[in-house]
């Protein structure tokens, strides 16, 4: 067998999901190695927003002391469906606010409340704010000499490298630099602050959102003293006696890693497995286009190990990822449509010029939406609302358009027939819906989807904009249009497990020695996306529940201790 290495336990990817495993176990006595096959860390993480959704957390109870786990079970119902899971869900309400309390005083992870309403605050049991908390921003310099290995912000969502939280002040203060004196003096003061990190460190390091939470796990990895060993792939689990013992690892020392406890899948998910995705996205089978933002490295390597040794994966919910509209940037990649879709003169339509969604409903509602039809759609919006917001990657003044219109990636027209023709639109159905959406519009609503009349959707919208913060006409000439495709932000599909992360086989038993942990983990939420961070808080919460029990602890229930 070669050269080998011994742990309690082995971790497979190093995103939120593996690094809670890792730490937990560690923390409860285990020696822990994780594995990360690129040559960065963080996962899917580091480019998140670094949101947690976490019913009945003490932050979200400070803002919402009425919220209860009651309603919160009652909205997961209503969510899930048919693909509910009463004993995980139960697990995951009970562990969940213990988990966050304990990464928070025993760990370098640092929560912020947000406010944040849930996704579908009408639906029973849902809540206009109190359930999200996100990453505090950390100083990523502490990584030392493992802060070449972080892996950096998506590119498309910073500005010059720089990051900020899409929910808090800053963003404001960057929509209203040209405007504001106090904003253009915040907005200057932090472009120097970058500046300087990049020449001291090579990149910024004052980091927020997923790549803030990336960096604390990691950190707090170091400090335990667990090794994140980069560029070092899983080639083939290791078996003996019907049990996993290990992993087969490549890289530039090839050798096993045998694991006394477990190995712990934690790729991941399939989100850039092309030929898996083929099979499953009903969008791709039409015929259409797909572009993940995710890392590229998100190639469902844990769920193919698992199935190797016998693990059960099936493709079995409607929605089979967390769908995210894109735009593709000529020359720099993928770019997620996070914010825009929610301000006041934008609208999307599909080549016949018609509105099919509201606009301002989550992404995973718009890209279900956009799924459901042509696979593709356009934002579109006035001068005005373009140089007010920006579109897609497009920023708003003082930068200059001809930026985004010389590459092709902004569409322009004098009137809306011109930007019709420009972008294979129906002329007559894009005016045609134009003029009916604007009827409603000068006076605040909207007629087709009531769209601004939940708290999400007024929630990244523009509260400056009276009456209605997500509506506003479409009528200043020249018009601008980005394509719309279908993105994602990771795989809700995944492999069976029990309750503690045990991957299960075609019987329903479990395989000794083998766990699974966020995306390779079949999601709790049956293919929906109830609210801002259903990905990140049940990976950090079934973390912390897996390595508790591959330390020998009881279930969740226990206190913290």
């Amino acid at each position: 067998m070669g050269a080998q290495e011994h742990c309690d336990v082995l971790v497979i990817g190093s995103g939120a999901g593996g690094l809670a495993t890792a730490i937990t176990a560690r923390k409860h006595g285990l020696s822990v190695i994780v594995i990360e096959k690129e040559p960065v860390f963080g996962g899917t993480t580091a480019f998140s927003g670094g949101v947690l959704w976490i019913p009945g957390n003490r932050h979200g109870r400070a803002l919402n002391p009425d919220d209860t786990r009651a309603a919160a079970r009652a909205y997961l119902r209503a969510e899930t469906g048919n693909f509910h899971q009463p004993e995980a869900v139960e697990a995951f309400l009970e562990a969940g606010p213990k988990m966050l309390d304990w990464f928070e005083a025993e760990t370098e992870v640092k929560f912020i409340p947000t406010l944040y309403p849930d996704y579908h605050p009408t639906v029973p049991g849902g809540v206009d704010v109190g359930r999200s908390v996100l990453a505090a921003p950390y100083d990523s310099s502490a990584l030392g000499e493992n802060l070449r290995r972080l892996r950096p912000p998506l590119a498309t969502i910073t500005f010059m490298g720089m990051m900020f939280n899409s929910s808090n002040a800053d963003i404001r203060h960057f929509f209203n630099a040209t405007r504001s004196p106090t904003s253009f003096a915040y907005v200057a003061k932090r472009l120097a602050a970058h500046a300087a990190e990049v020449a001291r460190h090579g990149r910024g390091v004052q980091v927020t959102s997923g790549n803030a939470l990336a960096a604390r796990l990691a950190k707090t990895c170091f400090d335990l003293g667990i090794p994140i060993l980069t560029e070092t792939p899983a080639l083939h689990l290791l078996k003996q006696g019907g049990r996993v013992t290990g992993a087969q690892v490549g890289g530039a020392q090839p050798r096993s890693i045998m694991a006394a406890r477990g190995v712990v899948l934690a790729c991941g998910g399939y989100a850039q497995d092309l030929a898996r995705r083929a099979g499953i996205y009903a969008h791709l089978k039409a015929g259409g286009a797909h572009h993940s933002p995710v890392p590229p490295g998100n190639t469902g390597d844990g769920i193919r190990l698992g199935e190797a040794v016998g693990g059960a994966f099936d493709a079995e919910y409607p929605q089979p990822a967390a769908w995210m509209p894109v735009s593709l940037v000529p020359g720099k990649g993928v770019f997620p449509h996070l914010l825009d879709r929610y301000k006041p003169g934008m609208i999307a339509v599909r080549s016949d010029g018609r509105r099919f969604v509201n606009e301002s409903d989550s992404y995973h509602d718009v890209g279900a939406a956009m799924a459901a039809g042509e696979g593709a759609a356009w934002l579109i919006c006035d001068h005005r609302a373009i140089r007010k917001y920006g579109l897609g990657h497009a920023k708003p003044a003082p930068m200059p358009l001809w930026l985004w219109t010389r590459s092709g990636y902004l569409k322009r027209g004098r009137t809306l027939a011109g930007l019709a023709r420009a972008c294979g639109i129906d002329p007559a159905g894009l005016q045609a819906t134009v003029a009916a959406y604007n009827r409603g519009a000068r006076e605040g609503r909207d007629e087709q989807f009531r769209r601004g009349e939940t708290s999400f959707n007024r929630y990244l919208a523009d509260p400056e904009h009276k009456p209605n913060p997500c509506v506003a006409p479409v009528e200043r000439g020249p018009f601008y249009a980005v394509r719309l495709q279908m993105g994602d932000l990771g795989t809700f599909d995944g492999l069976r497990t029990t309750v503690e992360g045990a991957v299960l086989d075609r019987q329903g038993a479990a395989i000794a020695g083998l766990y699974a942990v966020g995306n390779d983990r079949a999601s709790i939420m049956g293919g929906n996306y109830p609210g801002a961070g259903i990905t990140l808080g049940p990976a950090m919460t079934f973390g912390w529940i897996t390595g508790r029990h591959l330390a020998g602890r009881a279930a969740a229930k226990e206190d913290a201790a």
